[in-house]
């Protein structure tokens, strides 16, 4: 949610910033700013909606010899999405702007003071606060002044500070929501939300943690802590991402060349951490010993949104072939309810970025409790690893279409590899199984590279006849009940099509009564061990005249005889098939929001990482 970007150094500030916005457009915004400091004064662009409606009032500021400065994309809490409540915000003087992502929760009364003493609000939002407490407190030392303002403050914040009485320096400070730095001896000190708008400067990054300050100049940095006041000394870490992964390579969209990008990642999820001689698995991040493991009696898996719906797989698979009890958590319920963890339960949580508030705020949680803490995540060093016990790191790459899809099944391959890795810990499967597993797991990357252009030719002509539709069901049994709900989810976030995945068993307790001429059923039926009770259903939708589409086998001719509309799937080994399966249901969703106009890798009203409650 919401995205910042600053820069001090030799470049020119404004074509560093702006291009920083637009790699973190995948976030999500409303409304952009930015601000510059040049010749002792401060210079403020904003406007709502796109980034191109703030270019195109930047025109004659594209080439001003301004050298530091930060920008911001807005996602509105507190305050419609308007020019007067975008980012950045001043205090009374105009000397002090902030650029802030997060909520602060005790705003009003804070507002109310600061009215009482003088203090006139150009806005509706709660970060204008931060700016006038900053001036409240400023007597000479803006570090000092950013401390005793964030002291006063209760909720989240990544925060930067600029002000023309420290005309080569930015502050910046997290607290729950996530600021990165990017350093380089030439190019100078970079902030940003994410990684992406560093990748064309460096790839030395540094994650600040929470209740951390940055004091940043173009030649050095010096982080605090907030609550010591102490110096913090960090080490930067080389990301492998460089910045052409995060463009879109003569793709259409940022989603489809993702898609494009699913058998890399397997891949790359996977290479070197089974031995294919043996079956043993390494995860070279996880550092929990044999005899943690040896003790664990249950797991809890955690995660949101689509991480949920890898979970949900994860699960079926955790249990069978390692026989440990699991349960499946959304995130945002996780921590309100009685939670009956101690030292015998592992917490798995998932998350793309490592920062998503509720995942994080459950694996404190849980770690509190006694749980040991394993992170499935996408970024080195983002905040859930760093506060882990082990961590088994995806492969994916920067991922930018706000719609998840190589995060997704990179994050399958993972889970698929803990399970291999804990069931052999647990002595649950004999090494020939985790051989067979493994080069399955490394075949099925190959079919959806050799499908993937088939496929996407088949259902782009297909989806002639469903793009308009007002809804859509998905159904599913076993292994691919999760991905009728990714699938659902996937259609409904990119083409605003309203879309429910379920069971296919479920159908008889209360969906079936959707169903009628007019209602698109997209059916997952691949020959597996519940093929014929997944036949049954989807004959029982035929019967009620459901507009019917299904996915299986290839050779399977008794689905051609239910409907016209079959896409077919080599045969895998069925236990990888909710890899395989996703394909086509993320190339319906992508073909269809394409047909339809839509802006497919920025919907409406969401952001790809949500770091806040």
């Amino acid at each position: 949610m919401c995205g910042i970007v600053g820069y001090v150094g030799r470049r020119r500030l404004v074509p560093v910033v702006l291009e920083g916005l637009k790699r973190l457009e995948y976030r999500g915004y409303d409304s952009a700013g930015i601000v510059y400091l040049q010749d002792g004064k401060l210079t403020k662009y904003r406007s709502e909606g796109k980034l191109q409606n703030l270019e195109s009032i930047m025109e004659e500021a594209i080439g001003a010899p301004a050298h530091i400065g930060l920008g911001h994309t807005r996602w509105a809490t507190h305050g419609a999405p308007t020019t007067e409540n975008a980012h950045p915000h001043s205090d009374c003087s105009g000397d002090i702007v902030v650029v802030h992502n997060g909520i602060i929760e005790n705003y009003h009364s804070l507002r109310n003071e600061l009215i009482e003493k003088g203090h006139h609000f150009a806005s509706e939002t709660d970060t204008e606060v931060l700016a006038h407490l900053i001036e409240e407190y400023l007597d000479g030392d803006l570090r000092a002044a950013v401390t005793k303002a964030l002291a006063r403050v209760e909720g989240s914040y990544a925060l930067g500070v600029l002000w023309t009485g420290m005309p080569e320096t930015l502050i910046a400070a997290r607290n729950h929501s996530p600021l990165v730095l990017g350093v380089h001896e030439e190019e100078g000190g970079f902030l940003a939300s994410d990684i992406p708008p560093l990748l064309p400067y460096t790839d030395q990054i540094i994650f600040l943690d929470d209740q951390e300050l940055v004091v940043l100049k173009s030649d050095s940095h010096i982080i605090y802590s907030l609550v010591t006041g102490e110096v913090v000394e960090k080490k930067a870490q080389t990301i492998s991402w460089n910045a052409g992964m995060a463009e879109k390579g003569g793709y259409k969209h940022f989603m489809l060349k993702e898609i494009y990008e699913q058998p890399q990642a397997i891949i790359d999820t996977v290479s070197g951490r089974i031995n294919p001689e043996n079956g043993s698995v390494t995860l070279s991040e996880m550092n929990l010993s044999d005899e943690d493991l040896a003790g664990i009696e249950r797991i809890f898996l955690v995660a949101c949104g689509t991480s949920w719906h890898a979970a949900l797989v994860a699960k079926y698979w955790i249990e069978r072939w390692a026989g440990i009890p699991v349960e499946v958590d959304i995130a945002s319920e996780f921590r309100y309810r009685t939670l009956l963890i101690d030292e015998k339960v592992l917490t798995i949580a998932i998350s793309q970025s490592g920062e998503t508030a509720d995942t994080l705020a459950g694996i404190r949680l849980a770690k509190e409790l006694g749980s040991k803490i394993v992170i499935i995540c996408n970024v080195v060093g983002s905040t859930m690893p760093r506060e882990a016990h082990g961590t088994v790191y995806t492969h994916a790459g920067p991922e930018i279409g706000v719609a998840s899809t190589k995060a997704f099944t990179s994050q399958l391959a993972a889970l698929f590899l803990f399970t291999l890795y804990l069931a052999e810990k647990k002595g649950t499967m004999e090494a020939g199984k985790r051989i067979e597993l493994g080069k399955e797991l490394i075949n099925v990357a190959r079919v959806i590279e050799e499908m993937l252009p088939i496929l996407q030719a088949e259902i782009k002509e297909l989806i002639e006849n469903y793009y308009d539709s007002r809804d859509f069901l998905f159904v599913g049994r076993g292994l691919n009940f999760p991905i009728a709900l990714e699938g659902a989810l996937k259609l409904k976030e990119i083409s605003y099509i309203h879309a429910e995945g379920y069971a296919s068993g479920e159908l008889k307790h209360g969906p079936i009564a959707l169903i009628d001429k007019d209602m698109p059923i997209l059916g997952l039926t691949p020959k597996d061990a519940v093929y014929q009770k997944s036949i049954s259903n989807v004959e029982e939708i035929k019967a009620r005249q459901g507009l019917l589409i299904l996915i299986g086998t290839e050779g399977d001719a008794h689905l051609k005889s239910i409907t016209d509309d079959v896409i077919y799937l080599p045969e895998i080994h069925e236990e990888l098939n909710p890899i395989l399966y996703t394909i086509p249901a993320q190339l319906l969703a992508y073909e269809i929001a394409s047909r339809r106009g839509c802006d497919v890798d920025q919907p409406r009203n969401l952001a790809k990482s949500v770091t806040v409650e």
